[in-house]
């Protein structure tokens, strides 16, 4: 009867000395791993590293801007090579009041401009360069973009930061450029004092530097003193060249900022961290405390950190530091970082836009939205639309909390990141109730990550329906902000459970939110053998894809219809719960959420291909572009003929004889080079011989590379067809086909 006692004594002693322990550890930005350490006592040293002020303070930023702006604008290049003239920057106009009003609508909290980029050219009246907005004709050459910038901001209430490239072709391809031009390391004084231009500032900095870091140092020490406060500094790993094995002073470039700009944080170094894609893609488990191999706090090399497992446990066990890093997940309203048309370049939609918002701001990172402005010195009236848009969205849905008047932890309920409930029981609860039934399907949880840091490893969310408990949302961690999704859910009792913590979790902020979930807009996908697939459609955006459905995200909830008489769909029509089989005909579907109505999406089916052979095709570019692409129901492919194959053509028998009414040309959108403008359809008794039936042709193929629809005069009985282009769009001699369909009665 004494060993039982024994081992609850030991047990309780072990969890004493582990308490002990954890109480111990003093809350620290960084905090080294011992030899000595074991498993459990990194993982409490994981639990007390903490963000700094200056940290803290940018998360809170939640949703902030960037601003690509350059020689590149006019170029339509994405980067430049260093040897632009200036002069190429041909800004006739400047409303940095429009950029600003645009981003304040959104919800946004700082404006970051490249003032130089990897070209070098820099957007302010530098007295260190001539190659820049100075040798320019905006303004009579006198013209300063982060001037202006600085006074909109200023203006609007929106934070200040800069983007300095370390990278500078401009200095690297000039005769007389600095970057690794192999000078001495000797003592500089910064700033470097130019006749009759003295800085307002007369603090002073020596360093031990060449000449490309007192450059730097100079430029830095002009856009941080000059613009007034600076809140972040952005510093971009990218190299598109080197040279003479350049290096960089980190050291006193850290010096200089901290002494000059106290509250900035500097991205790509210690503070802040690259998410790891450019895309908008997001990690389901987003870790700010992170491994260390050596010490961040004295480092000059700073990695760039794409591991998904990143701050895992696993992960942080090889550390020898833990180091609170936060995340930016940084892409770009545009297809690219710089404007280039209004005709081409694809813009993110509100539901695309929106959707990153709520998985990164709360997948606990900033969300850094590249929005870059036209040749005339504006944000385009697109760009703008889906600000305020999104803006509205967030208003609409977080602007008002439904656990407002809620009973349960005043400190949870308080809407204060500084209160917290620490949840120090066997059961890590935490209960609400509402004085009556309320709708929700956003919770918005906060961990006091100030004093407490980031702790819960898994949760769940949970309402009382039915008389019993039941999850309605999972989740693993929660650090500075988690936003938890899913459909509708009507209680007056909701808990939280952590299932997993690092210790004993302090949660600071639950708040009930809806949105209004949006009837999304559908696409009808039809595959070989027939089988229809009726979802919310992805919206076509093609510079760095990263993956996510928003419109799927978004609208959890809602419920599709559709017919197939060719009359329109309403709640009474079929509902689409499973792919189902369509030989041909037209389609119609549309969403509902709630009482809202979505637009009506509308396909007209023909032949089901799982019966069409391959004839003969005169050439394929390669095996990656064969010539039953054309015909496998997937638009993403196509058959592409080799260049020198002036009469391109592809035979094809459709397994049976049909009575044909028209046939439909897709063209692939990621290759313009092949459109068939002109052609011949053509038709064979036995496969061999051809008799041509129809010409056709087709217009704008390139600026619209959409299905198009040729309907013949009468009826064409047939089984063997052929496809003979004459005219490929823009003199091109390529044939590309992503699908062809044929219409029958």
């Amino acid at each position: 009867m004494k060993k039982p006692f024994v081992i609850v004594a030991l047990m309780a002693t072990c969890y004493l000395n582990a308490s002990a322990q954890t109480a111990a550890i003093k809350a620290q930005n960084t905090i080294p791993i011992l030899k000595a350490d074991s498993k459990a006592s990194i993982i409490a040293k994981a639990a007390h590293v903490v963000p700094t002020k200056n940290q803290l303070s940018a998360l809170q930023n939640e949703f902030i801007a960037f601003i690509h702006f350059g020689p590149n604008t006019f170029t339509r290049m994405e980067w430049g090579n260093g040897m632009e003239d200036p002069k190429i920057f041909d800004l006739k106009e400047l409303d940095t009041d429009q950029w600003c009003q645009s981003m304040k609508s959104a919800g946004m909290k700082m404006v970051i401009l490249t003032v130089k980029h990897h070209d070098g050219f820099v957007l302010w009246q530098s007295r260190y360069t001539k190659h820049g907005i100075m040798s320019t004709g905006f303004k009579n050459g006198q013209g300063d973009i982060l001037k202006a910038l600085s006074a909109s901001a200023k203006k609007y209430g929106l934070k200040l930061g800069v983007y300095l490239s370390p990278a500078d072709l401009f200095q690297i391809e000039s005769p007389t450029g600095l970057y690794g031009n192999l000078s001495q390391v000797t003592k500089r004084t910064i700033p470097r004092q130019v006749t009759g231009k003295p800085f307002a500032n007369k603090t002073k900095f020596e360093f031990e530097v060449d000449d490309y870091n007192e450059y730097f140092l100079n430029q830095l020490f002009e856009v941080l003193t000059e613009y007034g406060q600076v809140d972040e500094v952005w510093f971009d790993g990218a190299h598109p060249k080197t040279k003479g094995g350049q290096t960089y002073n980190y050291a006193a470039w850290k010096k200089l900022i901290h002494t000059l700009a106290p509250k900035a944080v500097i991205f790509g170094k210690e503070d802040i961290r690259w998410c790891g894609n450019e895309a908008g893609a997001t990690r389901s488990t987003e870790w700010n405390v992170i491994p260390y191999q050596e010490n961040p706090n004295t480092a000059s090399n700073f990695p760039d950190l794409t591991l998904d497992t990143l701050g895992s446990r696993a992960e942080l066990y090889k550390a020898n530091y833990l180091h609170y890093q936060q995340a930016e997940t940084n892409t770009s309203i545009r297809e690219g970082w710089f404007y280039r048309d209004d005709e081409k370049q694809k813009v993110r939609s509100t539901d695309d836009v929106f959707d990153i918002y709520e998985r990164s701001v709360g997948g606990n990172s900033t969300f850094l939205l590249n929005i870059p402005p036209n040749r005339d010195g504006k944000f385009s009236a697109t760009d703008v639309k889906v600000l305020e848009e999104v803006g509205k969205r967030i208003n609409e849905t977080y602007g008002k909390n439904l656990f407002a008047n809620a009973k349960g932890s005043k400190q949870v309920l308080d809407q204060q990141i500084g209160t917290y409930q620490l949840l120090n029981g066997g059961q890590k609860t935490i209960e609400i109730s509402t004085p009556a039934p309320v709708t929700i399907n956003r919770i918005v949880l906060q961990e006091a990550i100030a004093s407490h840091g980031e702790r819960v490893e898994e949760h769940i969310l949970e309402a009382w329906l039915d008389n019993k408990w039941q999850q309605i949302a999972t989740a693993t961690n929660i650090g500075y902000k988690r936003i938890l999704r899913f459909p509708d859910v009507t209680a007056s009792k909701f808990r939280l459970k952590v299932l997993s913590s690092r210790a004993n979790p302090a949660i600071a902020t639950i708040e009930a939110h809806h949105y209004r979930t949006r009837p999304p807009q559908l696409q009808l996908q039809r595959d070989l053998n027939g089988l229809l697939t009726i979802s919310a459609s992805q919206h076509e955006f093609g510079w760095k894809p990263h993956g996510q459905n928003a419109s799927e995200n978004l609208g959890k909830g809602s419920q599709i219809y559709y017919t197939t008489d060719g009359t329109e769909p309403t709640k009474a029509s079929k509902k689409y719960t499973a792919p189902i089989v369509i030989t041909k005909g037209e389609v119609k579907a549309v969403a509902f959420a709630d009482q809202d109505k979505g637009s009506i999406a509308t396909a007209t089916f023909g032949l089901v291909k799982n019966t069409w052979k391959l004839l003969n095709a005169s050439s394929e570019a390669g095996p990656k572009n064969t010539a039953t692409m054309a015909f496998d129901a997937k638009a993403q492919t196509y058959w592409l003929s080799k260049p020198d194959d002036t009469q391109a053509k592809i035979a094809i028998d459709l397994g049976a004889t049909h009575q044909l009414t028209a046939f439909v040309y897709t063209p692939p959108k990621g290759f313009l080079g092949g459109m068939m403008e002109k052609g011949l359809l053509q038709i064979s008794q036995d496969g061999k011989n051809w008799e041509t039936v129809s010409q056709f042709e087709f217009g704008n193929l390139i600026n619209d590379p959409t299905a198009r629809t040729h309907y013949f005069k009468s009826a064409i009985t047939a089984r063997y067809v052929q496809i003979q282009a004459t005219v490929i769009a823009g003199n091109k001699t390529s044939l590309a086909i992503a699908e062809l369909d044929f219409l029958t009665k």
